[in-house]
């Protein structure tokens, strides 16, 4: 019998590159080849755009050497035929395309989890693992997401949004606008992940510099009023009618800091200043340290979100949660967690391999069910020209 041809793709023209390489290799290629079911074809997009596959990219020695730059101009990238399925069609090979059952994506950020692989893979017509298109194009714009939570009735922290465009061209306009926020406040770029870019202002004249940083990585740009008595929250989900939530997990930070890049992925969360590490880099709790009806309160706010913004596969939503007013704010979405969050998911009772093969399942359920759906409506419309 042959096995499930199961095409990962990882890389992109994103900040968020490298990371994606790890997500990929170690979160997603290796486990689903420890499973013994599926042939796990590897296809990279490196940083220019361009795509590639080959056993020898599931090396992540290839990547941390940089071995990779003279790799890539050895090679020729490949090419893609899409239509009824996605096929790698490598030139000036006389081998027939190679078809993939299934594509787990594993790029994050722009060009990938942003919703615009998704529109590829829909348009090739081959079912994938995670959000579709609308889900994480809403995720991954944080401003959209929280317009959506709202007309939901999930609360969220006291924002503005607007686009770096009028901020170069209104300054004074803008910061207008933002007046009625209450200081502290975080500026955050609106598409980026993995806390690039994000930064917490006091002032005035750091908050001009913050919306200068922010706009350099992303068009659109959010100002957030900071919750008080804060512990921050994330919520691992998969699923895609009945949901199924991980832990509730607490990332752990000093308070003058909070959950940015350098954090979540270097020096093991800043040289391991959290306290109890039992996360993937050694820098939250699991289970998190909050009293029962808080933690109840997070898992429904979790659900609550996941379902309005029409998210499916796997997505992780982070909260804020103010301890004294017993208060649980939606901040953002991540729909694809870096490293799947698997940390989290052992925790919860699955394991690295459960939790892939599961992903797949999802993924082969949610295919079957589009193709259900009539997309094709016939008429005589063109008879008449």
């Amino acid at each position: 019998m042959n096995k499930l041809k199961v095409g990962v793709i990882f890389g992109s023209r994103s900040t968020e590159h490298d990371i994606s390489v790890v997500t990929a290799i170690a979160s997603i290629i290796k486990p689903l080849e420890l499973s013994g079911r599926y042939e796990v074809i590897a296809i990279y997009i490196d940083k220019k755009g361009n795509w590639y596959s080959d056993p020898k990219l599931k090396d992540i020695n290839l990547f941390s050497s940089g071995e990779i730059d003279n790799w890539l101009k050895r090679n020729r990238p490949i090419q893609l035929g899409i239509g009824e399925g996605l096929s790698l069609i490598k030139p000036g090979l006389a081998k027939k395309p190679l078809k993939i059952d299934v594509v787990f994506p594993a790029t994050h950020g722009t060009h990938g989890e942003d919703g615009e692989l998704m529109g590829l893979l829909d348009m090739a017509n081959v079912a994938y693992v995670g959000c579709d298109m609308p889900s994480s194009a809403l995720a991954m714009d944080k401003a959209l997401a929280k317009i959506v939570a709202s007309e939901s009735n999930i609360p969220s922290t006291k924002y503005v949004w607007f686009y770096a465009k009028d901020f170069a061209d209104d300054a004074k306009k803008v910061l207008k606008r933002l007046a009625g926020l209450r200081y502290p406040l975080f500026v955050k770029p609106v598409h980026l992940g993995s806390s690039i870019a994000i930064t917490r202002v006091k002032s005035e004249t750091e908050l001009k510099n913050a919306i200068e940083v922010a706009a350099h990585y992303d068009n659109k740009v959010i100002v957030e009023e900071e919750v008080q008595n804060l512990i921050e929250a994330t919520v691992p989900v998969i699923g895609n009618d009945k949901l199924i939530p991980a832990l509730v997990e607490q990332p752990v930070t000093h308070d003058d800091d909070f959950f940015d890049f350098e954090t979540k992925y270097m020096a093991g969360g800043k040289k391991g200043k959290g306290g109890k590490t039992n996360g993937s880099q050694g820098y939250s709790r699991l289970p998190a340290d909050l009293p029962k009806d808080l933690m109840d309160q997070a898992e429904k706010t979790a659900l609550d979100v996941y379902r309005a913004l029409g998210c499916s596969g796997i997505a992780r939503v982070d909260l804020l949660v103010d301890t004294k007013a017993k208060k649980v704010y939606f901040n953002e979405v991540n729909p694809l967690p870096g490293s799947l969050y698997a940390h989290n998911w052992r925790a919860a009772g699955r394991s690295n391999v459960e939790l892939v093969e599961e992903l797949v399942k999802l993924a082969l359920d949610k295919h079957e069910d589009k193709q259900a759906l009539n997309t094709v409506f016939d008429t005589n419309y063109l008879k008449q020209y």
